[in-house]
């Protein structure tokens, strides 16, 4: 009798712990956020895009001139310094195997 007690209770234990389990397996899925959208015209999306008035006014900027000329040798040195590096970088990986 007490061996018949232990077997229905280990068994009504597993099944649960399978159930479970199973449940675990069925509420996984994607999940995503939905989007905010920008525009519609209702008014909503204002907190999160503000268009600044002269947002891109480049001939007012203050130091104009430092600023652009730093920008332009910046991208410039860029576009030429990093294929030069992959090159080197290359061919010293060659030259060593």
């Amino acid at each position: 009798m007490a061996l018949n007690n232990g077997i229905r209770s280990a068994t009504k234990l597993f099944v649960s712990s399978e159930s479970a389990s199973l449940r675990s397996v069925m509420k996984r899925g994607f999940h995503s956020t939905r989007v905010k959208r920008m525009g519609g015209g209702h008014h909503h999306d204002e907190p999160y895009y503000l268009h600044a008035k002269h947002m891109y006014n480049l001939d007012r900027m203050k130091h104009q001139a430092l600023k652009m000329s730093l920008g332009v040798f910046t991208a410039f040195s860029i576009g030429v310094g990093v294929p030069i590096y992959a090159v080197v970088f290359q061919q010293k990986k060659t030259a060593s195997s």
